[in-house]
Formats: structure tokens, sequence, C-alpha cells
């Protein structure tokens, strides 16, 4: 763990990394009529564009009544004011939409950390795995690779940040899935990581 030390850009997953998992991916599926096991942006982007248009704007529905509700994970704030406090960068890269990633942030109280600009949704660069939204940051903040850190609790968040060149750190998940071929660290709640920077 000590080399996460030494790293100066902290870019998070949202949902299930910095916050308490709570998305129905089941269940919005059923919602949005898409078939079992599929990507749910991957299965609206071939859609009809007015079908997807339609699905979309439910599945903002469904989003927004989550972030309304969102809690902090274990040690998602701590961390997160540790990280600025020490001066490090923090971005969000987010299969979200930006507007519901700032209604997240702001529900469990970390909006004050991430300016707009270093919230990246899937309007602003393609959904991850695609790892443009990793580039775009790394640009914006005149950033290289290697003290760079990708958080997330999924395989997407790790195929991302591998794509892109920068260290990946899998935080725990409830149904105990793991993809070490993917994962650089991993930890079971972001509250292991708070000691490294007191």
């Amino acid at each position: 763990m000590n080399s996460l030390q030494a790293r100066q850009n902290w870019i998070f997953d949202l949902d299930g990394t910095l916050t308490k998992p709570v998305h129905d991916f089941a269940y919005i599926r059923r919602e949005l009529a898409i078939p079992d096991g599929s990507d749910i942006l991957g299965h609206l982007a071939v859609l009809d564009p007015l079908e997807s248009a339609r699905r979309h704007a439910r599945l903002s529905e469904i989003e927004l009544g989550l972030a309304r509700g969102a809690e902090a994970a274990d040690g998602a704030l701590p961390l997160v004011e540790r990280l600025v406090s020490r001066g490090c960068r923090v971005g969000i890269l987010t299969r979200n939409s930006r507007e519901i990633a700032l209604l997240t942030l702001q529900a469990i109280g970390a909006c004050r950390h991430f300016s707009g600009g270093c919230v990246i949704g899937r309007d602003e660069a393609p959904p991850k795995p695609d790892p443009e939204g990793i580039f775009r940051l790394l640009a914006d903040w005149g950033a290289d690779a290697d003290v760079t850190v990708m958080v997330g609790d999924y395989l997407f968040d790790l195929q991302a940040g591998r794509a892109a060149g920068v260290a990946t750190l899998h935080v725990g998940r409830p149904d105990g899935l793991r993809w070490p071929e993917c994962t650089d660290f991993a930890v079971n709640s972001l509250a292991e990581l708070i000691p490294l920077f007191a």
C-alpha cells in the first residue's frame, strides 16, 4: 500500500465506491426492457434515437431518486478530506450523468471537494470501461498516469484504469466479486486507506 501514498491524483468511481451500493441493476434492466446481464448504457446506445432518448429519460428518473438518498461509503469522506488536505487532486469518473453525480456528491457531503470540471459523466466522455474520461482528467490536471490511481468497485472501473495506464484500486463489494487480473491494490473499504494518510 505504501506506493499509494505517492499518488497525487485520485479518480473515484461514485456509486458503490464513494457511496454505499444501492443500485438494483436487475430492476433497472426490467424498467428499461433491457435483457438480463446486458450493459445498460451499451444497450441504450444501439437503440433507435427516439427510443433511446425515452429510456434514457426513465433511467435519469431512477438515478435521480437514488442520488437524493445516497449515503457515503465507510471512510469515503475522511479519505477524500485527507487527500485534499495533502494537496492531491481528486476527480470523479462515473457512468451516471454529471448532473446526477453532483447531486449525489451533495447528498453525501462531498461536493465541496469536487469542482464541476473534475466530475466526468457519461455525457462528457464515453462510459467506462473506455479510458477517455481518465485521459481527460489527466490532461486537465497536466498530470501523469504514473502518479494516478483509479478507484472503483466494479470491473469497468479497473479496466478503464488499466487501459489508461494508471494504478487500479478495487474496493470490496457486497457480492464479493473481484478481478485480480485488473487490480493493483485491493481494500474491503475506503476506511482501510485512512491510516496511510494520517
